[in-house]
């Protein structure tokens, strides 16, 4: 007998409707928690920027959200850091979404959209403890370009950060396998 959430359809969206932002900061919070021991400071740290970001409603920054059965279990965006550099923020797929190819794709989205935007490159900050996602953002050609070890969130870190520049033009992307 096959799973019913298995063959559930992914929803990939930009529009933002009431109660996203606090799902995103939800599965942040609990999910870095539960995965990685991280305390209740960290739910501000992604509930800040996040309230700016829905606030200002600039053109030149997104968020997407996966569902399935009309359930987050999915996010990127990119921000604007400075004119012609965009971040990469708040990317996490849900454990029981992982493998179905879904961060490859929230990162191609947000590759493809940084360049419609012109930004010339895009940064991002992680922690060393994320190796699925630094592994697809190397398979995006970022590149990691500095490490600072200390303690954040309740627990010792060590912060990396990468960088993709330029961001390659389309016909340069790496294709990615195709999410069912």
């Amino acid at each position: 007998m096959s799973d019913p959430a298995a063959a559930a359809p992914i929803v990939l969206r930009t529009q933002l409707r009431p109660g996203d932002i606090g799902r995103v900061v939800l599965l942040h919070g609990e999910l870095y928690a539960r995965e990685h021991g991280y305390d209740h400071t960290f739910e501000a740290y992604v509930a800040e920027p996040l309230a700016r970001f829905a606030q200002a409603g600039s053109p030149r920054e997104r968020l997407w959200l996966v569902e399935r059965d009309e359930r987050v279990v999915g996010c990127i965006a990119i921000v604007e850091a400075a004119p012609e550099v965009a971040q990469l923020r708040w990317f996490l797929v849900d454990p029981n979404a992982r493998g179905m190819g879904l961060g490859r794709r929230l990162i191609g989205e947000a590759i493809a959209f940084a360049r419609e935007q012109g930004y010339r490159s895009i940064m991002l900050w992680t922690v060393e403890d994320l190796q699925a996602a630094a592994h697809l953002y190397r398979a995006a050609g970022f590149r990691r370009i500095a490490r600072k070890p200390g303690r954040a969130w309740g627990v010792d870190v060590v912060e990396e950060q990468y960088e993709l520049a330029p961001i390659p033009l389309a016909d340069e992307a790496r294709p990615g396998p195709a999410p069912a």
